[in-house]
């Protein structure tokens, strides 16, 4: 999970400043050491780390919250204030022309997920009501124009390319013309890139700069390069000029120090970050939510905006009928757990609430699965089976339950063990719809992630309410 080792350290300081009634200057540098270590072994710019450390202590000690009854919160919050600023203060949004098409380039070192982010990033503008075009201008990599075309498909985004051999200048100059007649009002150009930065590279991006205007070049950088990733940022913006940063893989650098270094070194904010390989659109970049993150405060916002995303209002009611007549299936359940899926990981999931960063820990040695794999098998055994057995599981006799087994690569313990709690579960809605006397309305699910292994989980998790 992203900035995992920060969050602990920073979070294991503030509870030994919490011990403390009173804090005393040597409490406060004490606390500021450890912090300093902790930005330190999560890769964060030294420089960065001296002027953060530095900012911190001389607010903490010059505004006497020595006096203060609760010291050891207006320390964390004078962290939350900085390490807020320190990643760009508010958000930073990517700048619509007031002519359309409005033109984005894409421009980074390959293997930074360039052209992939360029399909996310259009998606995310398509979901806002935009009409965007995206454009192959990587003429150098093999088989770039194709997997952008494929990333269009699977999207319904346009794809505009021109013969192999065209000029790239030619090519975004051509895309300006074809998103003006078929009235794009966004252009995404996803551009050529280099092992490293070159005057090759350079000269040729300037070109496409210098003849299309656009009106934001966003770098597309690897998170998990470390401070990698901040000098190419600085490299890119002394010779282009850039208006933002896209980070991607941010789930899988558990460090986070070029997401902490970059807008403290270059200037240049950070505007999106992706998250997987899965073409869900690009996130956008939140300073003073990730800090929230970072001190174990949890991201609601972020959670109810992604949940307002994924879930189909009509299929909700559509589902609270078919539990009030007690017609709720297989078919149904494999319904929500899609939805849940989209959400994320349950290990992210607990990061964006507020106290539930530290239940990943203790959950870690129990049956909990925090990987989506229990998840993944009991979809198979669901979809092992036929629809008349997803609709009534009462015939599933013992000879179905080995086919299921062997269809879904599962045992046949697993197949019993989802069909027991599936009807334990059933039988708890009945209860639940007693309770609440025929009122409309969905019951409470609390007890609904019991199946593939979740425990009693649910039951304290808000969005399963």
């Amino acid at each position: 999970m992203i900035f995992e080792s920060l969050s602990d350290r920073l979070q294991q300081t503030f509870k030994k400043l919490r011990g403390h009634g009173k804090l005393t200057e040597d409490d406060v540098n004490e606390a500021m050491r450890e912090v300093r270590m902790a930005l330190l072994e999560a890769d964060v710019n030294f420089k960065v780390v001296k002027n953060f450390v530095k900012t911190v202590k001389e607010r903490a000690i010059g505004q006497d919250i020595l006096q203060t009854l609760t010291p050891a919160q207006v320390v964390i919050k004078i962290v939350d204030e900085e390490l807020t600023a320190l990643m760009g203060g508010t958000q930073s949004r990517i700048h619509m022309s007031s002519q359309p098409p409005t033109i984005i380039m894409m421009v980074g070192l390959q293997g930074a997920g360039k052209t992939t982010s360029a399909g996310k990033l259009g998606l995310s503008l398509k979901q806002q009501g935009k009409r965007p075009l995206l454009v192959a201008d990587d003429i150098y990599r093999p088989a770039a124009v194709k997997q952008l075309e494929v990333i269009g498909a699977s999207l319904g985004l346009p794809v505009f390319k021109m013969a192999p051999g065209t000029d790239a200048v030619a090519i975004a100059r051509g895309a300006v013309d074809y998103a003006q007649s078929h009235l794009n009002d966004v252009i995404i150009i996803d551009t050529a890139g280099r092992l490293q930065v070159d005057e090759r590279l350079m000269n040729e991006l300037k070109d496409i700069k210098g003849n299309v205007h656009p009106h934001e070049i966003l770098l597309v950088v690897d998170a998990m390069t470390g401070q990698e990733a901040v000098n190419v940022a600085q490299s890119f913006h002394n010779q282009l000029g850039l208006d933002g940063v896209v980070m991607t893989k941010l789930d899988g650098d558990a460090r986070g120090g070029a997401a902490l270094s970059i807008k403290a070194v270059t200037g240049v904010p950070i505007k999106f970050v992706g998250m997987g390989e899965k073409l869900d659109p690009l996130e956008p970049f939140h300073p003073d939510r990730m800090a929230s993150r970072i001190l174990g405060m949890g991201d609601v916002l972020s959670l109810v905006e992604k949940a307002q995303q994924t879930f189909d209002e009509a299929e909700a009611k559509k589902m609270a009928k078919k539990l009030r007549k007690d017609e709720f299936t297989l078919d149904d359940f494999l319904a929500q757990m899609q939805q849940v899926k989209k959400l994320g990981s349950l290990e992210n999931i607990l990061g964006m609430i507020p106290g539930m960063g530290g239940l990943k820990k203790q959950l870690a040695g129990q049956d909990i699965d925090l990987d989506g794999k229990e998840m993944r098998h009991i979809e198979a055994i669901i979809r092992a089976m036929t629809p008349k057995e997803r609709a009534n599981i009462s015939i599933i006799n013992g000879s179905r339950r080995k086919r299921i087994a062997m269809g879904s690569g599962t045992h046949v313990q697993d197949v019993n063990k989802l069909l027991k709690q599936f009807a334990e579960m059933k039988k708890m809605m009945k209860k639940m719809k007693k309770m609440q006397g025929g009122k409309k309305g969905l019951p409470n699910f609390g007890g609904l992630p019991n199946l593939g292994g979740l425990g009693g989980l649910g039951g304290k998790l808000p969005f399963f309410h």
